[in-house]
């Protein structure tokens, strides 16, 4: 595994489990999170709204030297 995935993994991987202590030591916050997944079951295009647009804002946002 190179560096990077590594590193992404990392961070992945501290990004997981802050959100499994977030919902232990908040149980609302495990509410949200089940009830957002719930609503994305009806508003997955608006995910796809997001991604499309980081994606382009990655594409036309490189400077070419």
């Amino acid at each position: 595994m190179t560096p990077s995935g590594k590193r992404t993994l990392a961070v992945f991987s501290v990004f997981v489990a802050l959100v499994v202590v977030l919902c232990l030591i908040f149980p609302r916050v495990l509410g949200f999170v089940e009830l957002a997944a719930r609503e994305l079951k009806y508003l997955w295009w608006l995910v796809f709204m997001l991604a499309l647009g980081v994606w382009l804002m990655f594409f036309f946002g490189k400077r070419k030297p």
